[in-house]
Parts: structure tokens; sequence; C-alpha cells
């Protein structure tokens, strides 16, 4: 028989997390949710990995269930380890409310996701520098080892320590089979790249699970080429998101890229723009619009990253500016330091010896150096006009080097919707206000999610006999359905233990 628990994604926006139960088991994501964590978290206070999973559980983050933990955690607190008792995850992206507690799970339970969602994955892993993010890879903790000279045992750390998880890239409407459920990953357009739907197949129905989706980006008809798969399908059930089921209109990429545009054409000077970090189709959009307005688009390092492993699908790294920070000792442009007495300027410093400076950045930054197309502060502060930088909330301090004496702050990012992110919007006000920068942020923001009357035309198109709505704080806007003779469930959060 086959059953659904919910363990996340109820009555919240993302923290997805649900246990389809048939001829095997397996979860559709395994995400992190931002509301609990809310309750209790804050930047300076976390969990401690000292405890496992054990402080995560406690608060509500993490769902009790035998066989899934990592035994290192489980071991470290004196839990016996069993085994695993699901036979995969379905990833459908890789935002943290849909990815993050993977860091938690054992690293021989299956993972199936697309191309994209492993390199952003992957990026996140090798640029982040927060705990908990072995998503790819699993890297044990709590282990001693003996020491290869001396009696005696040291931790074991770095590399030796780092074991691959089974991660199972999948393309395209691929058939595979997790247990003895079938599935397929139907793409889908959302503000990542990578996003997919899934088409399941048990002994008893087909299911269909949205993930994230939205039909107004630039992957829009992967979107709609889903919506006619799945009903190829004849579900029997169909879980969807419903983040935007109370919003009735969509501005789209095309929208900003003109509006930018319009804006930017007719400014010369300094242009700042901040919109996510991961979300390369909104990196797109400026990209198009610095080029529509004579400029070079600048990108951070981590973009650069990821840049560099999705070669084809976006702007190449040599059709993009990479800004170098000053990192720790900071040593670019004006900057000394002291060498036996005599302070020597940095340009100096890097004729005598270029680890001097490179010693400042993290091993993966340090590819990035050399390029030709490498800027600073520097190149900001003489050719304004030049370029349009990316600047988000982390990234406002580079404004006291650069100085520059006005400008436009283009905020393409949604509006702050809790009290943490009005507190920070109204910081990056401040910043701006301190450097004379314009605010532009009305119709610079496309959403990642559908609005309303596209999630009901595709649910009546896909015409399932039952929907269960996740991903959403307004369910109650899905009893419209009804009238379509389509059956509206509410999903309860479960809090069973798994045997």
């Amino acid at each position: 028989m086959t059953s659904l628990s919910f363990y996340g994604g109820v009555d919240e926006i993302g923290g997805n997390k649900i246990l389809i139960k048939d001829k095997g088991r397996l979860f559709l994501d395994f995400g992190m949710s931002f509301s609990q964590a809310k309750r209790f978290l804050s930047e300076f206070l976390q969990p401690r990995k000292c405890n496992g999973i054990l402080d995560f559980v406690e608060l509500g983050l993490l769902p009790w269930i035998k066989g899934i933990y990592r035994e290192d955690y489980l071991r470290h607190c004196g839990i016996k380890d069993e085994g695993p008792s699901i036979d995969g995850i379905l990833l459908s992206h890789s935002h943290m409310d849909h990815s993050a507690y993977i860091h938690h799970l054992r690293e021989d339970i299956p993972i199936y996701m697309t191309r994209e969602s492993y390199v952003i994955m992957k990026a996140i892993e090798e640029t982040s520098k927060t705990s908990f993010t072995d998503l790819t890879t699993l890297k044990k903790t709590f282990h001693f080892i003996p020491k290869a000279r001396d009696s005696g045992y040291k931790r074991l750390e770095g590399r030796k320590a780092r074991i691959e998880r089974e991660i199972r890239v999948i393309g395209s409407y691929e058939d595979f089979e997790v247990g003895e459920i079938k599935v397929k990953f139907a793409p889908v357009d959302h503000s990542l790249p990578g996003a997919a739907s899934h088409i399941i197949e048990t002994s008893e129905e087909a299911i269909v699970y949205t993930g994230d989706l939205r039909f107004h980006g630039r992957r829009e008809k992967e979107s709609k080429r889903f919506v006619k798969e799945a009903r190829r399908a004849s579900p029997t059930t169909m879980i969807t998101e419903g983040t935007r089921i109370d919003s009735n209109k969509s501005i789209t990429e095309r929208d900003i890229e003109e509006k930018a545009t319009k804006i930017i054409s007719s400014f010369k000077g300094f242009v700042a723009v901040d919109y996510p970090l991961r979300d390369l189709d909104r990196l797109l959009t400026f990209y198009n619009v610095a080029k529509n307005t004579d400029r070079t688009l600048v990108v951070n390092l981590k973009q650069a990253y990821i840049l560099e492993q999705l070669i084809g699908d976006y702007p190449g790294l040599d059709e993009v500016a990479i800004y170098i920070p000053r990192k720790n000792w900071g040593l670019i442009g004006e900057s000394c330091a002291c060498f036996n007495g005599e302070w020597i300027p940095a340009s100096e410093i890097e004729k005598m010896n270029p680890y001097y400076i490179r010693r400042d950045y993290d091993k993966w930054e340090r590819e990035f150096l050399d390029l030709e197309n490498t800027i600073t502060y520097k190149d900001l502060q003489e050719e304004p006009g030049e370029y349009i930088f990316r600047c988000d909330f982390f990234e406002l301090k580079e404004l006291i080097d650069i100085k520059p004496e006005e400008g436009i702050y283009i905020r393409s990012m949604t509006e702050p919707f809790d009290e943490e992110m009005i507190i920070d919007y109204v910081k990056v006000k401040n910043w701006l206000k301190h450097f004379n920068l314009t605010l532009i942020e009305e119709g610079m923001h496309a959403s990642g999610h559908a609005s309303g009357p596209e999630i009901l035309e595709a649910i009546r198109e896909i015409e399932p006999e039952k929907v269960y709505p996740v991903h959403t704080e307004n369910k109650e806007k899905f009893k419209t359905l009804e009238k379509d003779k389509i059956k509206i469930i509410s999903p309860k959060k479960e809090g069973e233990i798994i045997t």
C-alpha cells in the first residue's frame, strides 16, 4: 500500500521532507524549515556539532527517524546505528529549504538530482565557511586514527576524512527506479538552475510532485512540458507547492531587463545590483542589461566558481569581470606590509613573490586570481561607468574602498518578510544613504514561484484525483479546485518513529 508522511513543508514555506512508502521508501527533498529555525536560532546561536543530530531533533528541526542519519553523529551520542531504512532521496533542487539537511544523512543513501543541482551543491560545499554543509561528500567527525610516525592517535581531518556520497545524476525524463518505485525527473523553471518536478509510479498509483516551479522565467517551456507529461501519467495524487497561491501577477525576467536597461542607459556613473547568488537567470538578466548599456557585469568569486562549472548554459568566465576583494591582510591597491623594518607597497610585494598575496585567499579562490578579466576596487573607482557591480548585503563593505561619489543601487531581491530581513533592509538603506546611492527596487524582482492562477491552471490540466498543498501558508486557496471535482487534502506533519 502506498502511503505519504509529511515531515516538513506543512503550513510553511519550505522545509520539504516527504516520505513515500510502497515497495521501497524514498524521501522527496530533505530541506531546512526556515520558520522553525528562526524560532530558536540566529547568526551566532546555532546547533552544536558536538551533539550530533540531537540539537536539531530537540528543536523540531529534524524528525526522529531510524536508519537515515549518519553513523558518526549517532555513535558519538551513544545511539546504535542500524543501517539504512530508506532507498533514496529525490532532490527537486538545491535551495536550502529543500536540500540543507542532506548534511545529516547517511552517505550510503542514494541521492538523485540533476547535474546543475550537483554543481551548485558542490559549490556550496567547497566555497562556504559555515557548518553543516556536507552535501555531496561526508566528512567523518569524532574519529581518531593512529599517528604515522609516533605512538598514539590523531584526529581524522582533511581529505582523508571525506567520503563521497552516493550521488546519482539524472537526465531529463530519464526512467529510473528507487527500490521498486519508478521515477522521472521533469525539468522546470525556477529561480536557480537544475530544478525538477517528479513523476512517480508506485505499485498502486501515479504521484506528481512539483518541487518549486514557475511559468514566467526564462525556462517557462520546460514547466509547460512538465504539465503535459504529468497529465499523460494520469496521476491519482499531486503534491504541489503553493508559495504564491494568493498572488495573481508575476514580473518576468524580461520585464526586469527592459526596465533596468532603460534606467542605466541614461546614467553614466557607478551602478551596483543585488540579486541572489545562485539565481543564474537573474545573472543572465543583468549580463544582458550590461551588454545593452555598454558595460561589463562584475561577479564575485563564488559566482565565478559556479559559472566555470556550467559552461555553455550561462555567460562564460571571459564574458564577465571577476571582482577580487581585499581579504585578510588586504594586500591590493595602496596597502603596504613591513619586511624587515621596511614598509613595501602591495604592487612591489607581488613582484617579490605572488604567494605573499595569494595566501590571503582560499585555495578554490586562487585559481581565479591570475585571470585577465579580474578587477579590484581601483578599477571601479577609476571607471565606474564601465561596469555593473554585483554587491549583496555582505559585500556592502566594498563600498568603503570603492568610495562612489554617487550612483544607483538596484535591489533585485524579494521584499523583506520577517523581522530579521527588515533589520538587514534598514542597514542596506543606511549604507546607501552614506554613499549617496539611489535605491531602485520597484519591479526589479521576479519570483521563483508560480502565481495562483498559474498553479490552479496547471493542476486543472494535470487533473489529479487529489491534491496535497505544501510549501504554502495559504492552503485554503486550493479549495476552489473542489468545483473541478479534485479532492484537496491538508497534510498533517508527522511525529511518529519509523522502524
